[in-house]
């Protein structure tokens, strides 16, 4: 358990112990379902960790020059690329640091397929397919939303898959369960099913939450193991990336003001949503509150909770609290390492949190602090 006491604020920091917790069933799902998962940079880059995940598993997958990179350098493995678009710049770092390439559409494709038959660097080439059906509910996260940019309709792949294309990448999840996945595995046979035969892998995306309180990993393995006896050619793939680091961390962050206005209370943070937790504006969600109720409970001491940045829509309430909260007293928002790192920005000039480690030995290790150089010199 985060001693909160030797926490500064405000912090990211992230449990070792959890995080083992979780990579462990992730390498069990993989080994009984004979299928590779691998790490979704998308969701969790933190690559100081990195250490601790290659424990557990090889590869990542990556949709910019930027993250094949990473995962080069600091995975030590070649990515499973993806990116809806590729420009002649960014490729060249791409099919050097990339194992498998999917592209977007058949004009991608046949505009770099020739610059990958490199026998010094060989890639594995395929194409992103779109079953025309998720189970996804904010259309901001939901790539099969009509005239979804993301991958090809049935229509527009035609009767067969041209020369040089090896797998077939679907992504329609989002945290989802592996009945959302069987039901889009059946979409997926039916529109590309004769394909099958003919490829060598299957990249079956993001967003199973395996990790999950309530996911039937049971049933997921089950559902592989018998994907795999229909298809027996396909090595079948699985990108999670919010499923590794699920309720593996916190943020730390502390009162530094209360306001009121017309009996509205909030308390105002070291941190900001829109800049650190900006999922929770985007989905949206109300994240937990540590010691806090999720609702208004009347009698009780509510807050909302505001960001210190000057956008008007930084907050988020009520929570309620036992006691009247003080200037100065700790505010832990829970399970806030997926999608909170890769995606925080240097808006305002608001400080960004350190990023730590909560070690298994009970001591905390600093992976990074952030200064005035880091905003200055963005925009250097």
């Amino acid at each position: 358990m985060i001693d909160i006491t030797k926490i500064p604020s405000p912090a990211y920091v992230m449990d070792e112990s959890l995080l083992r917790k979780n990579l462990a069933l992730i390498r069990s799902v993989g080994e009984r379902a004979g299928v590779t998962i691998i790490l979704a940079f998308k969701a969790f880059a933190l690559w100081k960790s990195f250490p601790i995940i290659k424990e557990y598993i090889s590869c990542s997958t990556a949709s910019s020059p930027w993250e094949a990179q990473l995962a080069w350098e600091e995975m030590g493995s070649k990515a499973h690329a993806y990116s809806p678009a590729y420009t002649e710049k960014d490729f060249l770092v791409i099919k050097a640091c990339s194992s498998h390439i999917t592209f977007n559409s058949l004009s991608q494709f046949r505009r770099f397929y020739n610059d990958t038959l490199d026998n010094a660097t060989p890639v594995s080439c395929g194409l992103r397919i779109n079953p025309e059906y998720s189970e996804v509910t904010t259309d901001l996260y939901n790539p099969a939303a009509p005239g979804s940019r993301l991958g090809m309709i049935r229509e527009e792949l035609g009767d067969q898959l041209p020369k040089g294309i090896e797998g077939l990448h679907f992504h329609t999840l989002c945290e989802s369960s592996s009945f959302a996945l069987e039901n889009t595995l059946k979409r997926v046979e039916a529109r590309f099913g004769d394909l099958l035969p003919h490829i060598r892998w299957l990249n079956m995306g993001g967003g199973h939450l395996i990790t999950g309180d309530n996911y039937d990993v049971e049933h997921l393995i089950g559902l592989l193991r018998d994907f795999k006896r229909k298809y027996p050619n396909l090595e079948l793939i699985l990108e999670p990336g919010a499923a590794f680091v699920w309720k593996t961390g916190i943020l730390v962050s502390s009162v530094a003001d209360i306001v009121e206005n017309r009996g509205i209370k909030t308390a105002i943070l070291d941190v900001s949503f829109t800049c650190h937790m900006p999922d929770c504006l985007e989905m949206p969600y109300k994240p937990v509150v540590r010691g806090a109720y999720q609702e208004a409970k009347p009698g009780k001491p509510t807050y909302r909770l505001g960001g210190n940045s000057c956008l008007s829509g930084d907050y988020m309430g009520d929570w309620s609290f036992d006691k009247a909260l003080q200037i100065g007293d700790k505010i832990v928002f829970e399970d806030m390492i997926h999608y909170t790192i890769v995606k925080t920005t240097l808006f305002n000039g608001i400080p960004h949190p350190d990023l730590c480690l909560w070690r298994e030995n009970g001591s905390l290790e600093v992976y990074r602090r952030f200064g005035y150089e880091d905003y200055k010199n963005r925009m250097d």
